[in-house]
């Protein structure tokens, strides 16, 4: 227990990762929570009147070991979770919910805070030091501090049970990921798959003693699947049985859950005085109110909604065309926009994987950061790790000075959620006269190396990477004073700026050049390949803008309005679904059960912010543009205005700072093909 709850014996103070067992976590955590309540007890209680250094900056620095110990474990718990970790977070969770309202529902503490936050205007801070004075009075005005009796109490038990019921939708959706398996027996079944896809599922399948082969529900398994396979049947039973994750009748349904959880948010934001959880969120965010998203999405699906019905009725006459297909469904949409990308651009997948083999592309995606911002990346074997297949390196300045320790895990196992995302093991901040370096990983699910193959991406899978990199890259060059204002911690529809503008290297020659060398003979991916990748850049966009204004207005559905009276979750989907419906619904499946991002992440009332975020990178990007992708001057303007920044100042301030005028949705637009 002593090793997660004191300051770590090791290289730059990482995590300890094999010295840590299971049964450590609990009693850490209770000794932790004890300390964090200690510091706050001391802060309330100290006879000097408040300040901002023995209040605010105080509680800033408050809590730091529970902080440290909760992203080791939670981060372990979605990349390297076990029945056991499970029950642990099942455990802790209310705990910790329990602890924050202590904090945040402390009358006491918050008139401290309070008291400094009305002597502002006549402090000498710094920029910083005023939005922590900002966020630490709203954290807590936002939060019941002037709540009284049983609505305190009321807020107390929705917390509890939304920490234990988001842990539990996600564990639903891990567990009827890793259930589903599709055997394969017979070889013609395998028609139209690539070659190294089969190699996969027929080490998969010897795996586990089986003959033949077996294909999952993970990502590097799926999508590959629904993609190539020829046989449409078993195109259509995986694609159901993905549609129905969470859905079925089992032990692992979340229709309950989804309820329960939109019901306990609204009625925790009606408490707090707001209209809607929506608007609780919101008023945090760029865009500042439900009105303002729904406007954004409309304005939105209003330009694309006629080249996506373009788009869709393209291809089912393809389809229709090439094998007599009368009805488009689901499980076609992938396969026949594979087939006409073919044939429009003499482009697939399995043309462009040899160049991009996993190591070549990470090596560029360095490369392209030290051509920016002058890091260097070098792979040390002296840092623990949590899973033999994670890579550890040392990121330090062209003057060898350490920027921070950063973590890769690549490939899909049992113990492991689907998707990609970044993460933190520990934030950059200053205390004390120490600067501390943060520790950042990416965590994804890209296809395993085979016998005979290395790991070799998608194009999409190496869009993936670049992204999760540019959120790691907000967080490596982190440069605040306080944590709780460091890397990533900022306005959610700003996060994915950093994010999303890192993608933009992998449709230029010169970022591609860096990295896309076929795996085999180290030859340069050809010219035509990538003007083919920059010209289907754009390829039915028009359908994957409405795709994703789709998921945003659900979010919105269930987040922006009473949620009590809807009891159907299914038609409830349906009426959200209806102004961007393209494909025929399918009664056995739904969206919500196993939409992680909103009910298990951090993304409720803000899944518009990937294209919120979009405007933002097209903008910047364009200004790269002008100036030369790899220019010195902009790519420094980029890391002092933006990624070291973090949550420091408003967004909006940042934004102008670097581009010197406010973002304009051209840019996006005419990248997507979408200006008539």
């Amino acid at each position: 227990m002593a090793i997660l709850t004191n300051k770590f014996d090791t290289l730059h103070n990482t995590a300890p990762f094999s010295q840590i067992n299971n049964e450590d976590y609990i009693p850490a955590f209770e000794q932790a929570i004890q300390r964090t309540k200690d510091e706050v007890d001391a802060i309330v209680h100290n006879p000097a009147p408040a300040t901002f250094e023995n209040t605010i900056e105080a509680m800033a620095f408050s809590g730091m070991t529970l902080d440290r110990l909760s992203s080791i474990f939670f981060n372990l718990h979605s990349a390297e979770t076990n029945d056991e970790l499970e029950k642990i977070a099942q455990e802790i969770a209310p705990k910790l919910s329990e602890l924050s309202n202590d904090i945040t529902l402390n009358f006491d503490l918050f008139k401290r805070i309070q008291q400094v936050y009305q002597q502002r205007a006549t402090l000498d801070l710094t920029t910083e030091q005023h939005t922590l004075l900002e966020k630490s009075y709203k954290d807590f005005s936002r939060n019941g501090a002037l709540l009284e009796g049983r609505d305190k109490e009321e807020l107390r038990k929705i917390d509890a049970e939304l920490a234990v019921l988001k842990l539990k939708f996600g564990e639903n959706v891990l567990a009827e990921t890793n259930a589903y398996q599709l055997w394969i027996e017979n070889e013609a079944d395998l028609s139209g798959l690539p070659e190294g896809v089969i190699e996969a599922a027929a080490a998969l399948a010897a795996s586990q003693d089986k003959e033949g082969w077996l294909f999952t529900l993970d990502y590097p398994s799926y999508i590959p699947f629904v993609t190539y396979a020829d046989n449409r049947e078993l195109r259509r039973e995986i694609a159901l049985a993905a549609g129905r994750k969470a859905f079925q009748d089992n032990a692992y349904n979340n229709e309950e859950n989804v309820l329960k959880i939109t019901q306990l948010r609204f009625r925790r934001a009606q408490l707090l005085g707001y209209n809607t959880h929506a608007h609780f969120v919101l008023e945090e965010r760029m865009a500042q109110s439900p009105d303002k998203v729904n406007e954004f999405l409309t304005d939105l699906l209003e330009k694309a909604k006629p080249a996506a019905q373009r788009e869709f009725q393209e291809l089912s006459d393809f389809a229709n065309k090439l094998d007599g297909i009368t009805q488009l469904e689901k499980w076609d949409g992938a396969y026949y926009s594979e087939k006409l990308k073919q044939e429009r651009f003499n482009l697939d997948d399995e043309k462009l994987k040899p160049y991009f083999q996993l190591e070549k592309v990470l090596a560029g995606a360095y490369e392209t950061a030290k051509l920016l911002y002058g890091l260097h990346f070098k792979e040390v074997h002296s840092i623990d790790k949590y899973h033999e297949e994670v890579q550890t390196f040392e990121v330090s300045t062209e003057a060898g000075e350490l920027v921070a320790v950063f973590y890769t895990d690549f490939f899909p196992r049992k113990g492991k959620r689907n998707g990609a995302w970044m993460t933190s093991f520990k934030p950059q901040y200053r205390y004390q006269g120490t600067e501390e370096r943060p520790h950042v990983s990416i965590v994804c699910n890209f296809t395993r190396p085979t016998a005979s193959k290395p790991s070799l991406l998608t194009f999409q899978e190496v869009t993936t990477l670049f992204h999760e990199f540019g959120h790691a890259l907000h967080g490596m060059l982190a440069d605040t004073t306080y944590p709780g204002l460091s890397g990533t911690s900022v306005y959610w529809d700003f996060v994915e700026l950093p994010s999303q503008i890192m993608e933009n290297w992998c449709y230029e020659q010169e970022g591609l050049a860096l990295f896309a060398k076929h795996y085999e003979t180290g030859a340069d991916i050809p010219m035509e390949l990538v003007e083919k990748i920059k010209e289907s850049a754009s390829f039915l966009e028009g359908m994957a803008t409405l795709r994703q204004i789709s998921f945003g207005l659900l979010d919105m559905g269930w987040h922006g309005a009473d949620p009590s009276a809807i009891t159907s979750l299914k038609d409830f989907e349906n009426q959200q679904f209806a102004s961007t419906k393209l494909y025929p619904d399918v009664a056995e499946n739904a969206m919500s059960p196993s939409f992680s991002h909103i009910f298990n992440g951090g993304y409720s009332s803000g899944y518009y912010s990937y294209k919120w975020a979009e405007v933002l990178d097209a903008d910047a990007f364009a200004y790269f543009q002008e100036n030369g992708i790899f220019n010195k001057e902009v790519a420094t303007k980029f890391k002092d205005t933006v990624l070291s920044k973090g949550g420091t100042e408003h967004p909006m301030e940042l934004y102008l700072r670097f581009r010197g005028q406010a973002p304009q949705v051209e840019p996006l637009l005419r990248r997507a093909g979408l200006l008539k």
